[in-house]
């Protein structure tokens, strides 16, 4: 897979006249294109539903042309939660998984109409504490435990997750729930995270329609959608064969029919929750190259830092990295690519090949779009960058602005050396 970045040198020269780097742009026309084939991809079930999973990407502009596909908004946090009421996005289509949860959150989900979705047994108590009377529709997470292994080997270690009920949790939950008046019942689970193959997705529907089957059958609980999650992955790296969400779709409605179908489940909506696949490759990181170093290696150094993109620095995570104006250049040196932090593993790559770096030449680093921008921290003092949208008609829009000294220091209550800072 080659990996081109959808802005050029000169819409970069262009756009650093008002914005500066460095920035995160995202590209309205891919995240059109993909967004209306998971659409299609899973058409075939008439109650379907993609829950963004706003946490990946929080921004509203964003998360806007999601809606306009049928997508919903998977929240995992109080702030979320308002973010997507604020947007108008009605309770049905506000999925609240989150663990370790506060009791206000609890009541606010409940307050707008979300679909709470448990993550541990003892929550049942805890909620109904909380609001009184558990809501008609309620979801639990399963988490079957051991390795999720496929053909191609070990995935995951759910075994290891902090995440969801165990599988003799799910039937007593189940059972609890319907004894205290909850009507309709979900499920859930998410057992790999960024699989790269059509064969996750499948694999674990057969895995949790089979369980639904014998839910049904020994708790009586009308069991009226199965959530299949995110984990549906991107290829980070070229070498990589991107997942084919088409495929997919197909794969999950053989099991459907295989399983649920002869079981009389034929109606159960299938819900999915990504955020890396509905975003990952269509936001880039635009930085510009201001240092250089030849010590014990060769630095290029960048006017971003892991504040902008955490992944490489907390994971050791690849994203690849393209020189604007040299795509077809010979990748004949081999840089480290660092921020500023006073942190050693503020590194964007190790010991990379790429063309030779000129200083002031912009480095597109890719697939920032999922957890790029929304990991970021204030470590050193540094501040976030802006977002921007390349919209189709190829107009460049600001949709959230660069933070300032100033919005770093609004928290501050020791007000006699607030107002001694120079803004």
């Amino acid at each position: 897979m080659n990996k081109v970045p959808f802005v050029t040198k000169e819409k970069v020269d262009e756009i650093v006249k008002k914005y500066p780097t460095p920035f995160h742009i995202y590209d309205e026309k891919g995240i059109r294109e993909n967004a209306r084939a998971v659409k299609e991809a899973f058409a075939w079930n008439p109650g379907f539903k993609e829950y963004f999973a706003v946490k990946a990407t929080p921004n509203p502009c964003l998360i806007q042309i999601l809606r306009e596909y049928g997508c919903g908004c998977d929240c995992s946090s109080m702030t979320e939660l308002m973010l997507s009421k604020a947007m108008d996005v009605p309770g049905s289509d506000i999925m609240f998984s989150s663990n370790d949860t506060p009791a206000e959150e609890y009541a606010y989900a409940a307050k707008i109409g979300a679909i709470i979705n448990l993550d541990d047994i003892t929550h049942i108590d805890f909620v109904e504490k909380i609001l009184g009377k558990l809501p008609e529709t309620m979801s639990c997470r399963f988490n079957p435990g051991g390795v999720f292994q496929m053909s191609n080997g070990i995935m995951d270690n759910p075994g290891d997750a902090k995440y969801g009920f165990t599988t003799e949790q799910m039937f007593e939950g189940y059972r609890i729930l319907k004894e205290k008046g909850v009507k309709n019942f979900g499920m859930h689970a998410f057992l790999a995270s960024n699989t790269v193959t059509n064969e996750y997705y499948p694999m674990l529907a057969k895995q949790l329609f089979e369980l639904a089957v014998k839910l049904e059958k020994e708790t009586g609980a009308d069991i009226k959608f199965i959530n299949l999650s995110g984990g549906v992955g991107i290829p980070y790296k070229p070498d990589q064969e991107p997942n084919d969400i088409r495929a997919i779709g197909e794969g999950v409605r053989k099991v459907y029919e295989e399983i649920l179908v002869p079981a009389g489940m034929g109606d159960i909506a299938i819900y999915t929750e990504m955020g890396r696949f509905m975003m990952g490759p269509y936001g880039q990181l635009v930085t510009t190259a201001i240092h250089e170093k030849h010590t014990h290696k060769e630095y290029i150094g960048v006017d971003a830092c892991a504040v902008n993109l955490m992944r490489p620095a907390m994971y050791g995570a690849y994203h690849h990295i393209t020189v604007l104006g040299k795509e077809d250049a010979v990748c004949d040196h081999k840089y480290d690519v660092t921020g500023s932090l006073c942190e050693n593993n503020d590194k964007f790559a190790v010991d990379r090949m790429l063309p030779e770096i000129a200083m002031g030449d912009y480095l597109v680093i890719h697939d920032t779009g999922a957890h790029g921008y929304a990991m970021g921290y204030n470590y050193n003092g540094k501040l976030k960058s802006a977002e921007l949208l390349l919209k189709e008609n190829g107009s460049v829009e600001l949709i959230r602005r660069a933070e300032t000294p100033k919005d770093y220091f609004a928290t501050l209550d020791c007000l006699p050396v607030y107002n001694k800072i120079e803004f």
